[in-house]
């Protein structure tokens, strides 16, 4: 698996919502990958804190461009 991959299915590797083969791959990846474990732990770091206030929601199409960017900027860190 790469960044681009563990990127796309990083909402299903959160919710231990995939195959046992794609975790297994994810697990590896993050095991040699800085930055998407980075981006890993800050997310969940995002969700614990979203939890912990309940208040506010991101709206779907914020929230789109939010993975978009976030997608983007590993895309251009792996050239």
């Amino acid at each position: 698996m790469n960044c681009e991959e563990l990127i796309a299915y990083l909402s299903d590797y959160i919710d231990q919502d995939m195959t046992e083969e794609l975790r297994v791959d994810a697990q590896e990846h993050l095991a040699t990958c800085h930055n998407c474990r980075v981006v890993l732990d800050t997310t969940q770091q995002m969700i614990f804190l979203y939890r912990q206030s309940g208040r506010q929601s991101i709206p779907a199409k914020q929230r789109g461009a939010l993975f978009s960017r976030i997608e983007e900027t590993f895309k251009r860190r792996n050239y």
